[in-house]
């Protein structure tokens, strides 16, 4: 019996020797690579919009990916290595609400496990997308000299055109400016200033200043 257990013991000595150096590693890579656990906050991306189609909610909240795994993976991992995106490609005008799961997180680092993402369902609000032309009206403050009163403002262009989800745009009578100040403006003034609307979510799509030529009038004149 003793002969046939040292047999057993030397078959293929080198052989286990290996195995049981290789199990010994891999036992202390693992006991001194404990599992780690991180929150990292990442931002939603949405993909194949349909060119008609606007998003008509003010806010798009990021997306808490929580990911666990070795610690030593966790310190190597990058922000720029997770991202979240949601398929819009069949998407219309409304509301909807999308799950976030770790199935919408693309690309998790190798070794690493997606637990939670946190909010767990996304509402957005969606709207066909509407373009059109609306005034321009420049605002126009100050203290006018004594015996003076605003006669004319010309504007140049006149009108300017707007874009965005079909009800914000419908809602907008007109583009404004920042504030032009004629005071002490006898005659006339010109001014160079950008048309804007103040809903968040419509866009001036002119890029170029507007010109505006305030012409002020002697009170009382042509009676």
């Amino acid at each position: 019996m003793r002969k046939l257990l040292q047999r057993l013991v030397v078959h293929n000595f080198t052989l286990k020797l290996i195995a049981l150096v290789l199990a010994v590693g891999l036992w202390l890579a693992v006991a001194r690579d404990p599992i780690a656990e991180v929150a990292v906050d990442v931002p939603i991306e949405f993909r194949n919009m349909p060119a008609d189609l606007e998003i008509s909610s003010e806010q798009v909240p990021q997306a808490q990916v929580r990911v666990r795994g070795p610690e030593r993976l966790i310190h190597q991992m990058r922000l720029s290595d997770l991202h979240l995106e949601i398929d819009l490609s069949t998407i219309k005008p409304g509301q909807r609400t999308f799950d976030l799961t770790s199935h919408e997180v693309q690309h998790p680092p190798s070794g690493l496990e997606v637990v939670q993402v946190v909010p767990s369902q996304l509402h957005m609000a969606f709207d066909a997308r509407l373009t059109r032309q609306v005034e321009v009206r420049p605002r126009v403050v100050g203290s006018f000299a004594s015996g003076y009163h605003l006669g004319r403002i010309l504007v140049d262009p006149p009108f300017v055109t707007i874009s965005g989800p079909r009800k914000r745009v419908e809602t907008v009578d007109a583009a404004i400016t920042d504030p032009i100040d004629a005071s002490g403006v006898l005659d006339q003034a010109n001014f160079v200033r950008h048309a804007y609307v103040s809903d968040p979510l419509v866009q001036v799509l002119n890029s170029d200043p507007v010109r505006i030529a305030v012409i002020m009038e002697k009170s009382g004149s042509g009676r």
